[in-house]
């Protein structure tokens, strides 16, 4: 995991699946790319928006931390 590359908060906005066709999402520190989930279509996914740290969102979600690994890590958040 240390060589995984850091972007910024402001690079991880960009992945939103709007601004760019990128979705990624960030969770403890971590970036994903959940570019491929058909459940991120368009960058939303329920209630929940990509380009972010959903760190404190997770608690409302109907699922653990577990999703996380059906996806490998791409960055860090820096």
């Amino acid at each position: 995991m240390s060589k995984l590359p850091t972007y910024t908060k402001s690079q991880l906005a960009l992945r939103n699946g709007q601004d760019k066709p990128e979705v990624w999402i960030a969770y403890k520190g971590l970036i994903y790319d959940v570019t491929d989930s058909r459940l991120w279509r368009n960058g939303k996914h329920y209630e929940h928006w990509a380009g972010q740290d959903l760190t404190p969102e997770l608690k409302d979600a109907p699922h653990d931390e577990w999703v996380f690994q059906n996806f490998d890590p791409i960055g860090k958040l820096g």
